[in-house]
């Protein structure tokens, strides 16, 4: 899975995030869809400053995030190979297009995901998902 992808810019590439995101779920103690987010340049940095302003957010690398999920094991069975290559599949749509990527994490046993970076235009675009950790 060597291949390169295209080129995204603005509202292309939210619909090849969109795209990509159908069916997707996040696993943790439950099972949470997968959403593309976008924030208008005008306020990117108004969202980031308010989601790391909570004391219970944390931000990590962005292969915190995908190396679990991207990565085929030996015991996976077919369901999960076809997810892993969706999210491996969508991690290099988000690094070939975003720039400054970064995962926010908000909250401690529900927790908001945030998979984002900027693209040409300075907008904030990626993914958001949901996670329960008790």
């Amino acid at each position: 899975m060597n291949e390169r992808l295209p080129k995204f810019k603005g509202q292309e590439l939210l619909a090849e995030i969109e795209k990509s995101t159908e069916g997707l779920t996040y696993t943790s103690e439950t099972d949470a869809d997968v959403e593309p987010v976008f924030v208008d340049s005008s306020e990117a940095k108004n969202f980031l400053k308010s989601v790391g302003k909570d004391e219970k957010s944390e931000t990590l690398e962005p292969s915190a995030f995908f190396d679990r999920l991207a990565r085929k094991k030996q015991w996976f069975g077919q369901n999960e190979i076809t997810r892993a290559r969706k999210f491996a599949l969508l991690e290099k749509i988000l690094h070939s297009n975003l720039r400054d990527m970064k995962v926010i994490r908000v909250g401690r046993i529900h927790i908001d995901i945030y998979v984002v970076g900027f693209d040409v235009n300075g907008d904030l675009i990626g993914i958001k998902t949901k996670a329960v950790e008790t």
